[in-house]
């Protein structure tokens, strides 16, 4: 499906291409520049005229909901501001931050309570998210504060109608179930209670509406979301992995996700080995071993970044992955943590989606 006239007409004048976030059934999502009554704005793009003719209703329904969305969030500072839409594509602003399934907030209780504040406001304008289970729904902003993206299921309401506050109790039943999962020290008793009770409607969608959405995007539309990765990352990820260790070469290999612009999602390997030149070997074998699609790219690294518990640390790696540099530096501790990302910042393969983001903190702590 082409986008309208108009529409091609003002983004060939205001848009300049970024790095491709996201590509699926639904949508193509880029990061780049819009350029705004008060010069060039740091900016997200959604259009529909890459969606498969067979998508494109639920697709442009999803679009207008976020559309209708985005207009009455307008002043809320809870996320993405609506800078232009079309009839087929939307600009919104980008937040500076990383999704919460990156970021890992371990212990950020002043994360939750922003978090909590940022649904309330939310809930007052008449808007329910309806997709917070998702933690890339979840922004960590580089102030700290919390954040919400992607509002293609959101609902809007005129007034609080009993189905309403259905909705506003799930948004915030699954934010305190992510506050489970990076400080639940600081769960309070009458959250443990909402924790510990779903509403009639989440009980029913668990025993039959989820089952039929599973079968409709994950069988029909071939279409799996795990933190943006899709199938090849649910599916394929896990067995190149065990096919990478066996080389004796290898000490450890991490696979994430990146969007691509010509296959949709692309698989990014870093393998932990010292011999530089192994990545031609690994090819061929997995190659011959006649299993899933080999990684796009192949990157040896001397070490992976790894988390206290001795963990690859995916989340950093996935952002070299997507060429997103200037997202890493606000989640490094330290200097050294700096430095010793800095070859591999350096030698990504993935040059395909460069964009004018700069990692000159990063750069200049690591000289």
């Amino acid at each position: 499906m082409r986008l309208t006239r108009d529409d091609a007409a003002l983004l060939q004048a205001r848009w300049t291409d970024g790095v491709l976030l996201k590509r699926d059934v639904f949508s193509t999502v880029e990061r780049g520049h819009f350029q705004g009554d008060a010069g060039s704005i740091d900016a997200v793009l959604r259009r529909l005229d890459e969606v498969p003719w067979w998508s494109f209703l639920p697709a442009r329904h999803l679009f207008a909901r976020e559309r209708t969305a985005l207009r009455l969030a307008r002043g809320l500072d809870v996320g993405p501001e609506l800078l232009w839409s079309g009839q087929r594509a939307l600009v919104r602003g980008f937040i500076d931050g990383v999704a919460l399934h990156l970021a890992k907030p371990h212990g950020d209780v002043a994360y939750f309570r922003s978090a909590k504040q940022a649904l309330h406001r939310l809930h007052r304008a008449g808007i329910c998210h309806n997709d917070l289970a998702k933690e890339q729904n979840w922004l960590v902003g580089r102030d700290g504060r919390a954040y919400l993206t992607d509002f293609q299921l959101a609902a809007c309401f005129k007034h609080r109608s009993r189905l309403f506050r259905i909705a506003a109790y799930e948004d915030l039943r699954h934010l305190l179930k992510h506050k489970r999962s990076y400080a639940p020290e600081a769960l309070t008793p009458s959250e443990r209670r909402i924790l510990a009770r779903k509403s009639a409607v989440a009980r029913l969608w668990l025993m039959t509406g989820k089952k039929v959405y599973r079968a409709i995007t994950r069988g029909l539309f071939n279409f799996t979301d795990r933190e943006g990765g899709g199938r090849r990352l649910v599916n394929d990820a896990p067995v190149l992995i065990d096919l990478i260790r066996k080389n004796p070469a290898v000490r450890d290999t991490a696979i994430v996700a990146f969007a691509d612009r010509r296959t949709g999602v692309g698989l990014y390997a870093f393998v932990e080995a010292d011999q530089s030149a192994l990545e031609a070997q690994l090819r061929n074998e997995l190659a011959a071993a006649k299993g899933p699609k080999p990684p796009e790219h192949i990157q040896v690294v001397h070490a992976l970044p790894r988390d206290i518990k001795g963990k690859p640390r995916t989340e950093i790696l996935q952002l070299v992955a997507m060429n997103q540099l200037d997202l890493i530096e606000p989640m490094m501790k330290s200097d050294a943590d700096r430095a010793f990302l800095k070859d591999i910042v350096h030698q990504r393969k993935n040059l395909r989606d460069r964009f004018n983001f700069e990692a000159g903190d990063l750069n200049q702590s690591a000289n």
